[in-house]
């Protein structure tokens, strides 16, 4: 097969597929193989009769159909990926004049992602915030830390907020033991929420060994509708108090939870860790205000297909979502009381906005002439590779060999944003406090 490019009008290409007398013959031959077993002809075996006899039968075009759709359905994937083409519909197509020993021209058109021209992508203007990490941050960083190498240690004393409590209790309406309000050796963590309201709260007290009687309320709206709005008494037996027991901040702290030596060495990293993340996170809030003042700048339209695909992978990127908390798309959409074409309706707006922040972005990358070299590409598979756990082969292997110009095409998304904030005119300005905590200092100065 021969590709030939034909010619760009706005966002369509036009291209051949030139396949030779032969190619096409060997295409008629696989189609006969395919499908013989489906003619009966008088005088042979179903599967049996010869192609001649077929096409005598049938004409001589009866297996042309089957041979042009295997023919294109191979070499089409073929030409795309030769011409460099980024479809983004389903092509349309004319054939040459079709007969026996002759050669076959499929001329293709087909959509491709548009190119449109950008203006007033270099030089705009945005602010930076710049925050110093306080002290207060990196203590609770620590805390956290310390919070996360806890462990539970008997406590011999009365329940207080925050213990857990290993207990027997059994619930009763009236005189009558209620289903599914029993459990023996239970542990709960006073100041959960776990249990009906009021329950934990009226623990707070009780020694290990200690009875005591809880009456609660059920809400209103409890799911057994038989408990509902009822009073109810659960007799409660503690068989032990648990106290959460937090490691010294100290030193053989710092060596066992990291690769430091000391707590002033841990405060340290933690303190260049946030100090790093929150640049980062102000680096990137910057760089999203240049691309929304180059959107803004340069709002289009675009293929309604391509809102129809972002809408698609945003519906389907929930629904993994879903999965994972054990609910499908469709359940939630029940739980809501949405239908399907509403929901889709309410992601149109965002999606648009994407796609139109996609080709933009593009379009500079194109006329900016961004590439993304093999050792970048690598690079970045490296980088993913660290992520999972992985080697960059393992990992090209897992995104998959087609799908390695689209990886490809996410790089230089990232390098074209780079390039626009490197462009930019940044000004740094120091972070704020909240407004409202100013607002309520003066208020109460102003009442004294």
């Amino acid at each position: 097969m021969k590709t030939t490019f034909i010619s760009k009008e706005n966002n369509d290409v036009k291209f051949t597929m030139d396949f030779t007398a032969e190619e096409f013959e060997a295409a008629i031959v696989k189609a006969y193989q395919a499908s013989k077993n489906q003619f009966t002809i008088d005088g042979f075996r179903k599967g049996k009769a010869p192609r001649s006899i077929i096409e005598k039968h049938y004409g001589e075009g009866v297996f042309y159909e089957d041979a042009i759709n295997n023919m294109f359905r191979e070499g089409y994937p073929v030409a795309i990926k030769e011409l460099e083409l980024e479809v983004i519909d389903s092509p349309a197509a004319e054939f040459s004049e079709l007969g026996k020993g002759k050669p076959l021209t499929i001329t293709i058109t087909v959509p491709v992602y548009p190119v449109i021209e950008v203006k007033d992508y270099f030089g705009v203007e945005v602010e930076q915030t710049e925050e110093k990490v306080k002290e207060e941050d990196v203590d609770r960083d620590i805390e956290a830390l310390q919070k996360r190498n806890s462990r539970m240690v008997l406590a011999e004393r009365p329940v207080q907020e925050g213990d857990t409590v290993l207990l027997d209790y059994s619930g009763f309406v009236g005189e009558e033991q209620f289903e599914g309000g029993t459990a023996e050796r239970q542990e709960l963590k006073i100041g959960s929420g776990m249990f009906i309201p009021g329950f934990e709260e009226q623990l707070i007290g009780v020694a290990p060994g200690e009875k005591k009687d809880v009456v609660v309320t059920f809400p209103e709206e409890y799911h057994a509708e038989e408990l509902a709005g009822k009073e109810a008494v659960f007799h409660c037996l503690v068989h032990e108090v648990k106290e959460e027991q937090l490691p010294e901040l100290d030193d053989e702290f710092a060596k066992d939870v990291s690769e430091y030596d000391t707590l002033e060495e841990l405060k340290a990293a933690t303190r260049e860790r946030l100090q790093k993340y929150a640049d980062a996170q102000n680096e990137n809030n910057a760089k999203d205000a240049v691309i929304e003042k180059v959107y803004e700048a340069n709002k289009t339209d675009v293929p309604r297909v391509m809102v129809e695909d972002e809408i698609d992978r945003m519906a389907q990127e929930l629904d993994h979502q879903l999965r994972y908390q054990g609910l499908s798309l469709e359940q939630y959409l029940q739980f809501m009381q949405k239908d399907a074409a509403a929901f889709r309706e309410e992601l149109r707006e965002d999606a648009t906005k994407k796609v139109v922040t996609r080709v933009i972005l593009m379009s500079i990358a194109e006329a900016e002439k961004v590439e993304v070299s093999d050792e970048e590409l690598e690079e970045e598979l490296k980088n993913m590779a660290i992520q999972y756990n992985t080697d960059a082969e393992q990992m090209k292997k897992m995104i998959g060999e087609d799908s390695l110009p689209y990886f490809a095409k996410d790089i230089q998304l990232k390098k074209t944003i780079d390039m626009l904030y490197d462009k930019a005119n940044v000004t740094k300005v120091e972070k704020k406090e909240e407004a409202a905590e100013d607002e309520k200092t003066e208020t109460s100065e102003t009442e004294e």
